[in-house]
């Protein structure tokens, strides 16, 4: 795994000594493949110019790494329950941070800020239960770990914290069954099982198989003041409040999730890959909203505005085949020239079908009947992550999301990404930013947008705070157009300053309530939601 970015060290994007851009490794499907648009695109989205390189610190510095603060009673306690334990600086490093852009810049640059003193890995429930009675005895405070994909700087240690800080580290626990649950995050590749309980995530699946919270049956949950748990696997129970929903979304300030049960499916038989091209996109809005209003939705529907189709567009690989590129030259004249969409305005949708061969067939018929009045059936796109090529020539960007009605999504989205530009220009940002957004989920009342946005930061001192003041901006007009403060990335540190706005004062000191319950020495003190 990379100490400093996303995903695995042997995969990545580079630009190689030709010029060309290409995805190295063998672990996916772009492996090796040479994307001969993306210089094109990249630097002329950006400004970039590729003689401009801003290489990351190639490994941690582990001068700059703070010795431990150990608390040796502790740590002696520790020893003799058999807990694993380690207080080595990279250990420590990896588990200090989320993908947050601030964390990950810095880490670039090699600046190590405060960082666990110690990492436990529990491997069973009774491990847990020993490792918080033995914090809660020496009062240690103790951070959950699960996959490290968090942003929203919910792994970061407090600065004010004054105890012994200790990674607990939740790997060891997880087994693989070779079932298939259908909760497919973004992060599932390096994402916790607990960590989707503990943040209340959502998958791109959710269609078919619900968010986190619709595939839960039983939780159990280690917290200072003990184990909580339900008695039964009862499917529903009319037992008060769900306590379930008191532990979904508590982003490790009241304990551990230790043991989860989810439904399961068959692994479905059959899947297909399509995809609709609209002239614009509240075209495309509007046939989202249709497919939302008859309920047909299929396993993933993703709609992607202009600029995210020009990125899709320059990460296509290079075509082997001359029939193949006098295909794709066809299908882009049928569209542009003979169906007359504009090629700046155009947007495309991405669709999975699931299922029993038979039903994913004649569902995606009755899909494409109701988007054949918005748009044309066209093909399979692709969208992936290049973070870490843009900071290594001066680009920094990050992605945030939120829930909002139908009603108000066009409105949300035009406004947010011309605030995004507007607050860059006014900010010292030389070049004119990608502001960009799609949207991922649909649900009976509305949708959830995600927004990408990016910038060369050439000539600014501290382009980590302007980020960080547009994103901030950029919050704000969600809120004000009337979206969520966040659809499944949760609040963490980095946005709990709107919690009492969000979920109201009376809301927010409930929850005040339940955690100085729980955890009245605050052992789970990682500052996050309160």
């Amino acid at each position: 795994m990379k100490w400093n970015g996303w995903g695995y060290s042997d995969s990545r994007f580079l630009f190689n000594k030709k010029g060309q851009a290409e995805f190295t490794g063998k672990r996916y499907r772009l492996s090796g493949l040479i994307l001969p648009s993306l210089k094109d695109w990249f630097e002329g989205t950006f400004g970039a110019n590729l003689q401009h390189k801003s290489p990351a610190t190639p490994t941690v510095n582990l001068s700059a790494v703070a010795p431990p603060d150990l608390n040796e009673p502790f740590v002696e306690d520790l020893k003799a329950a058999g807990v694993a334990m380690s207080h080595d600086p990279e250990d420590r490093v990896f588990r200090a941070h989320g993908h947050c852009l601030h964390e990950i810049f810095a880490l670039r640059e090699g600046r190590i800020g405060r960082v666990p003193d110690m990492v436990v890995w529990p491997s069973c429930h009774k491990d847990v239960e020993k490792i918080v009675e033995l914090a809660c005895k020496h009062n240690v405070c103790l951070i959950p770990y699960g996959g490290g994909t968090s942003v929203s700087s919910a792994l970061e240690c407090p600065r004010e914290e004054t105890r012994s800080i200790v990674s607990l580290d939740t790997s060891q626990m997880l087994n693989e069954r070779g079932y298939c649950t259908g909760h497919e995050p973004d992060s599932m590749e390096f994402s916790s099982l607990g960590g989707w309980v503990a943040t209340r995530a959502s998958g791109m699946k959710k269609n078919i198989y619900g968010n986190i919270e619709e595939l839960v049956v039983h939780i159990k949950m280690v917290t200072p003041r003990g184990v909580i748990e339900k008695s039964c696997l009862g499917p529903r129970m009319s037992t008060g409040p769900d306590i379930h929903h008191f532990i979904l979304g508590s982003e490790g300030t009241l304990g551990v999730v230790t043991e989860v049960t989810l439904k399961i499916r068959p692994i479905p038989e059959y899947q297909k890959y399509g995809s609709v091209v609209f002239p614009n996109f509240q075209q495309g809005v509007a046939c989202l909203r249709e497919v939302a209003r008859q309920r047909c939705a299929p396993a993933s529907i993703r709609l992607m505005d202009n600029e995210q189709f020009q990125f899709g567009h320059a990460l296509k690989p290079q075509v082997s085949s001359i029939f193949t590129s006098f295909l794709d030259g066809l299908k882009k004249f049928y569209i542009t020239k003979f169906k007359g969409f504009d090629p700046h305005h155009l947007c495309v949708a991405t669709l999975l079908f699931e299922g029993d061969r038979g039903k994913v067939l004649q569902h995606e018929k009755q899909v494409y009947d109701i988007a054949a009045k918005f748009g044309i059936h066209y093909k399979k796109h692709l969208c992936v992550c290049v973070q870490d090529l843009g900071m290594d020539y001066y680009v920094i960007g990050e992605s945030f999301e939120t829930s909002v009605p139908w009603d108000r999504v066009l409105d949300l989205c035009r406004n947010v990404k011309e605030r995004i530009v507007r607050e860059c220009k006014e900010r010292g940002v030389q070049f004119p930013p990608l502001s960009t957004c799609r949207v991922t989920q649909t649900y009976d009342a509305g949708a959830c947008v995600y927004f990408y946005f990016a910038f060369n930061y050439r000539g600014l001192s501290d382009p980590v705070h302007v980020y960080e003041q547009v994103e901030h901006a950029a919050r704000e007009e969600i809120l004000a157009n009337g979206g969520s403060l966040s659809h499944h990335h949760g609040v963490g540190k980095l946005r709990k300053e709107w919690m009492k706005e969000s979920v109201s004062g009376v809301g927010l000191g409930m929850l005040k309530s339940v955690k100085e319950y729980v955890d009245p020495q605050n052992v789970f003190g990682n500052r996050n939601l309160l």
